[in-house]
């Protein structure tokens, strides 16, 4: 299927080869049709730079006609097979929303998803694109709910959610690393508070995660930090519950790595709760 929309497009080709010169010619002419043809070519011989510059200038004249759709669609696997993915996402979302009907409709859909899938950031960069991929794979889905592509789909989500929580992690571990540093304090916060908080959220958002235990250790880590920088009146309490926290990742994580150092916090804690 996935070749389908491109054998469509480009079953018919020139015969002839276009030279460097002969491709500057066909630039500097209005014969569109021509320009279409050469466009067609120039994809099926890899040339996907030259293509797009040819169906650039083709598609306005071609829209309405029965060559709307194709060129359209072939201009944007022409960015997508240029690595320019971020005008390759464009491309395809304009065809979709111009034809959500149309022949390539899915094949566009999907495309758009994996464009921008290859756009994603490293974790410790803003997700915005992360999350954009995400819903239009999500759209995808919905839309196509008995795709080919499901499959695949599926597995890019997983990916992406891999990202997110990756990015999760690196936002609960600093503020762990921070620790008692209280200028990235606000209105009375604390970051042992904000680490517990940002990896709960994250076990509750992606309860399958890989990092699920590491989110784990690092909540009780916190909590025993918190329950140490508390004051007096508070500390048995917080302690209190770093050791129910112990308890809870005994529980969930008995063959842990990090259990000595699980335990080790809960030794420590034991020596501030009364029995």
């Amino acid at each position: 299927m996935r070749n389908r929309a491109l054998t469509v497009i480009c079953g018919i080709t020139l015969c002839a080869l276009v030279s460097c010169s002969d491709y500057n010619k066909v630039l500097k002419t209005s014969d569109y049709g021509l320009k279409y043809e050469v466009a067609k070519q120039s994809y099926a011989e890899g040339e996907y730079n030259r293509a797009s510059v040819l169906l650039r200038e083709v598609i306005a004249m071609l829209k309405g006609t029965e060559d709307g759709e194709a060129s359209l669609f072939l201009l944007g696997m022409s960015y997508f097979k240029a690595e320019d993915y971020e005008a390759a996402a464009e491309v395809f979302k304009k065809y979709y929303e111009t034809y959500p009907r149309g022949i390539y409709a899915e094949e566009a859909r999907f495309h758009t998803g994996l464009s921008l899938y290859h756009n994603v950031p490293e974790p410790k960069l803003d997700q915005t694109a992360t999350y954009e991929a995400l819903t239009e794979f999500q759209n995808f889905l919905e839309e196509h709910p008995n795709s080919s592509y499901r499959e695949e789909v599926q597995r890019l989500i997983f990916d992406l959610q891999d990202v997110l929580v990756e990015k999760e992690y690196l936002n609960a571990k600093m503020y762990y690393d921070l620790g008692t540093y209280f200028g990235n304090c606000t209105n009375g916060g604390n970051n042992f508070q904000a680490c517990i908080v940002t990896a709960q959220n994250a076990i509750s958002d992606y309860p399958y995660s890989s990092r699920r235990e590491n989110f784990a250790i690092l909540i009780l880590k916190a909590k025993f930090e918190l329950a140490a920088q508390s004051v007096l009146d508070k500390q048995e309490e917080r302690y209190h519950n770093a050791i129910d926290e112990y308890y809870g990742f005994c529980n969930e994580y008995p063959e842990s790595t990090f259990m000595p150092q699980a335990k080790e916090l809960y030794e420590k804690a034991k020596r501030y709760v009364k029995n």
